[in-house]
């Protein structure tokens, strides 16, 4: 089992960018997933979390950025996209997304070294001016 993310890249402020993260050997049926933003001397963020207990409908976190993203899924539920728009400089970092399974979630992420939580190699975003 595995999460890719993919679309990262070079963008500049004011751009919009949709990132994904495809799954392999689960769904998003059978897990909870989030995307997270980790910045070099920062703690790692949470940005957003979806559900399928809450038909697949995405739910912020970070106040930064919850009136910027949409987070959606393909009809499989295999791969879940961040759609973030008028990115800012300080949008910039390590995209990640994670997943687990949603009979061990409670509501609230776990440590990032949680066993229990797959997290995928990340996709690197940069914004300029």
């Amino acid at each position: 089992v595995q999460l890719v993310e993919s679309g990262g890249g070079a963008a500049h402020v004011g751009d919009s960018l949709r990132l994904s993260c495809t799954a392999s050997g689960f769904t998003f049926d059978t897990h909870v997933a989030g995307w997270f933003r980790q910045v070099p001397g920062k703690k790692r963020e949470g940005l957003a979390v979806l559900s399928r207990s809450d038909g697949h409908r995405f739910h912020a976190y970070s106040e930064t950025v919850a009136d910027r993203i949409h987070v959606s899924t393909d009809d499989a539920h295999t791969t879940m996209y961040l759609h973030m728009m008028a990115l800012k400089p300080e949008d910039a970092g390590e995209y990640l997304c994670a997943a687990m399974d949603k009979n061990n979630f409670n509501g609230e992420w776990p440590d990032p070294s949680n066993p229990l939580v797959l997290w995928g190699t990340g996709t690197r975003v940069t914004v300029s001016r």
